[in-house]
């Protein structure tokens, strides 16, 4: 891939578009949802896209964050790493199937009525299984059509937004009544709206001079994220549009209130690519952990098996068959989880970070993020947000009497079992084979 197409599919790991952050301004109104959409770029998105540009730099590897922790703190916590991200693709990768079926229900219900809803998200990751199976480069080209199919009308939409006000001058109702429970939901939604920058380090191998561009595409990526969170939120409120009750799915009615049918279509049509694209490159991203652990010998061989585009064509195929198992599960609506288990293994990233420093001060590293005082500070605030989202969760129940917290904790802890009942066996054998072999 090069630089455009690793920002494109970057874009689409983390955001994906202005769809998400609906219940974010119907939970805190305009004025909140501007400071936390301002804010956690700064606290949560920087500082892990610098991390990032420094490890993938320093090392560009098939694997990315799983190899950086395990060439800083070993095999356990290498494969600690993997489980948490690939644990909480289940929660997260069912999102993106259920997006594209919302938006396709509100263009016509019948479409999405009783299992037809189903089939659609089935249809979304057999899309996506085989839009993966011809390589990085065909999903980052692909990225950017994606993008600009996406983000074309809500340009559109800021315009008209932005003459709508200096031309009629409509009140703006920048507060809402909120209460706690709301701000806290609205802090959580637009974490996870701006999660997922070390995604697009597994595919290092297979993208063009890494060591520049993943430092520059982490940060063109951020900047655009947020640019294409604030700027629509800001037409919508000087549209004068009330968001009391703003959810999932309202943007399509914003567009037609403001610029008529056609602009609203043309924001429906865009949230259905936003289901594809995100849940397309997110796919290349995760299935390249498998891969990289089966090289190290911690899962099955089979798993390395690649095709003629050099694609891990069954690792493609076992996660999407697992992902399309899980679609019928209402995940989209556990963040708190998806956040506890995508946070740790990021707390990690930054400790590999500091480990490196110390470990490995020799290393070369185009693109260093300041010197150690300032890497060991730079997962403050994701650490801060992290505790809070762990605080949080503490009392939102999933199943009877069982919360969140708990629900991520016993997921968590299946990894250490897991490593030693699957990863140690295997790397005995793969030994003891080496043995007989020499």
């Amino acid at each position: 891939m090069h630089l455009l197409p690793l920002v494109a599919a970057t874009y689409f790991m983390v955001s994906g578009g202005p769809y998400g952050i609906e219940d974010i301004l119907g939970g805190a109104g305009y004025a909140r949802a501007i400071v936390i959409l301002l804010a956690l770029p700064i606290l949560w998105s920087l500082p892990t896209a610098l991390m990032i540009g420094e490890l993938a730099s320093a090392i560009p590897a098939e694997g990315g964050f799983y190899v950086w922790v395990q060439r800083a703190m070993g095999p356990f916590w290498g494969y600690q790493e993997s489980w948490l991200s690939l644990s909480a693709s289940i929660f997260d990768m069912a999102i993106y199937p259920a997006i594209f079926v919302l938006y396709l229900g509100k263009f016509n219900p019948a479409l999405t009525a009783g299992w037809h809803g189903y089939a659609w998200s089935v249809a979304v990751v057999v899309l996506c299984c085989l839009w993966n199976l011809r390589g990085a480069p065909a999903v980052g080209d692909g990225s950017v059509w994606l993008a600009v199919l996406l983000l074309t009308p809500f340009a559109v939409f800021v315009l008209l937004g932005v003459w709508h006000g200096i031309s009629k001058h409509p009140a703006v109702q920048w507060n809402l009544p909120g209460s706690a429970p709301a701000l806290s939901t609205a802090i959580l939604v637009a974490m996870w709206n701006y999660m997922g920058w070390d995604n697009a380090s597994t595919v290092a191998q297979e993208v063009e001079n890494p060591q520049r561009n993943y430092p520059i595409g982490m940060v063109v990526a951020a900047a655009s994220t947020a640019i294409t969170y604030i700027l629509p939120l800001l037409a919508l409120a000087l549209a004068g549009v009330s968001v009391a009750s703003f959810s999932t799915g309202d943007w399509m009615t914003a567009a037609a209130s403001i610029g008529g049918p056609l602009l609203g279509l043309a924001v429906l049509a865009g949230g259905a690519i936003c289901g594809v694209g995100m849940f397309n490159a997110l796919m290349l991203s995760y299935t390249r952990l498998p891969l990289a652990m089966a090289e190290d010998g911690k899962l099955p061989k089979f798993f390395a098996l690649r095709n003629r585009r050099g694609v891990p064509w069954l690792s493609v195929l076992l996660c999407g068959l697992g992902w399309a198992l899980a679609l019928n599960l209402r995940f989209e609506r556990l963040i708190s989880i998806d956040l506890i288990l995508y946070g740790s293994s990021l707390l990690l990233e930054f400790v590999a970070l500091v480990v490196l420093r110390f470990r490995e001060p020799s290393l070369e590293r185009p693109f260093r993020v300041g010197n150690l005082a300032f890497a060991c500070a730079l997962g403050a605030g994701p650490a801060v947000l992290i505790g809070y989202a762990l605080w949080a969760s503490r009392a939102e129940k999933l199943m009877g009497s069982m919360s969140a917290l708990l629900f991520s904790a016993i997921v968590a802890l299946l990894g250490p079992m897991l490593y030693w009942i699957t990863a140690v066996p295997l790397a005995r054998r793969r030994l003891a084979a080496d043995s007989a072999a020499d």
